[in-house]
């Protein structure tokens, strides 16, 4: 048995040949030599790519070790993820989703709606999801579980969701793009699909868009596989090459930001202008007791979600940062930091911030994240319009914020 960092540095690499290098540069190829009978494993390149190959493997090898569970890679996390719903649902099923997950999804929801497919969603967090599961019985297909949660990182039970659905014959697919496959693994908690946005903290140089899908069951992987060959959501060799070669440092980077995040949420808990700081490595926070039991190595992720006055205060923050990013997406080396509510596909306040811890030192970007905090609140002081900074206020809405998705 080898430890994390030792399979993160050897995972998919092919056995050693002399003079040839370690991890084998990307085949760029639309077709192969094909004689005879179109068998086997490379015929065309939408089907097949050798660099696609060793990349499937070592995600298998990171979300799934010593099984063998295979691994489908998407151009995308919206390809990975359309990919399990679409080709696991048809018209009369039922599937639940999560109320509180990727902005993206309600257009998903949409599209299986009109497609005939019943869609009940819940929050994720107290593994609300089962309110829904239960209701429809039967009739419920699939079960979609986004844990820890994105923006508001709340999280479910995932081995007791699991346990639930499959009771009614449903098939389980869990969002692991946050926790990454170090710091949970959703197979060997009863899910049947793992799904993840590789273009985040899986690569984590802000670099590539990717996604992937693994799955134990041959037979899922499969009908995954058969739809990305039908709808063409093929990663570039290219990429799927630099997403590679970026597995050797997951460990690194995942250890390296988990640790200064959870510092980061303690040293914003004492601020007055700063509500419901949420990071699920917190002893304070609603998910820590889930979320460490399931949640392996004190992984607990590279967010942190916390709110702002308003969204003027937000903007005056983000400005005065010098070493975060104002800039989407999270899981890079270089920390990020951005206002959620300006995409409006979020329940969240105006001032609620999504940031997502890099690789620098950590008492370098906390001392900057508090001069950016006093920076934005001298800025409002001097300007007299004093907002209401009490914590667990929105000053925006009047409303009561809980930092957590609104």
């Amino acid at each position: 048995m080898t430890g994390d960092g030792t399979r993160t540095v050897r995972a998919g690499l092919p056995e050693a040949e002399a003079y040839e290098p370690t991890l084998p540069g990307p085949v760029f190829a639309a077709h192969y030599h094909l004689p005879g009978d179109a068998v086997g494993p490379y015929t065309y390149g939408r089907d097949a790519n050798p660099t696609w190959s060793l990349l499937e493997r070592a995600i298998s090898e990171l979300e799934s070790p010593g099984t063998d569970a295979e691994t489908v890679v998407f151009s995308s996390g919206m390809g990975a993820i359309s990919a399990v719903l679409l080709s696991q649902l048809r018209q009369g099923d039922a599937a639940v989703l999560p109320s509180d997950g990727y902005q993206l999804l309600p257009a998903l929801i949409e599209r299986l709606t009109g497609y005939g497919v019943t869609v009940r969603t819940a929050p994720t967090g107290e593994d609300a999801q089962l309110a829904p599961l239960d209701a429809m019985g039967d009739r419920t297909k699939l079960l979609w579980l986004e844990t820890p949660s994105n923006p508001g990182l709340d999280v479910c039970d995932i081995r007791r969701l699991a346990e639930a659905a499959h009771a009614r014959g449903a098939l389980v697919a869990v969002d692991n793009t946050l926790a990454t496959p170090l710091g949970q693994r959703p197979l060997e908690l009863g899910a049947d699909f793992a799904v993840a946005s590789g273009t985040k903290a899986l690569t984590g140089h802000g670099d590539v868009l990717l996604g992937y899908v693994t799955c134990r069951d041959p037979r899922l992987a499969a009908e995954v596989r058969a739809w990305r060959k039908t709808v063409g959501a093929i990663p570039g060799p290219m990429e799927a090459w630099l997403a590679h070669r970026s597995l050797a440092t997951l460990q690194l980077r995942v250890d390296r930001q988990a640790e200064t995040a959870l510092a980061l949420a303690e040293a914003l808990r004492d601020r007055p202008e700063v509500t419901g700081p949420r990071h699920p490595g917190l002893p304070t926070d609603p998910s820590h007791r889930v979320a460490a039991a399931q949640m392996r190595g004190g992984r607990f992720g590279c967010v942190v979600s916390f709110t702002l006055p308003d969204k003027e205060h937000a903007e005056r923050f983000l400005t005065a940062l010098r070493l975060v990013d104002d800039a989407t997406s999270f899981g890079g080396v270089r920390s990020t930091a951005e206002r959620r509510g300006r995409w409006g596909g979020d329940a969240v306040p105006e001032g609620f911030i999504r940031f997502s811890v890099g690789a620098e030192d950590a008492d370098d970007l906390i001392a900057d994240v508090l001069r950016a905090l006093d920076t934005a609140s001298d800025t409002d002081a001097a300007s007299g319009t004093g907002r209401n900074r009490g914590r667990g206020t929105d000053a925006a809405s009047g409303t009561a914020s809980t930092g957590a998705g609104g």
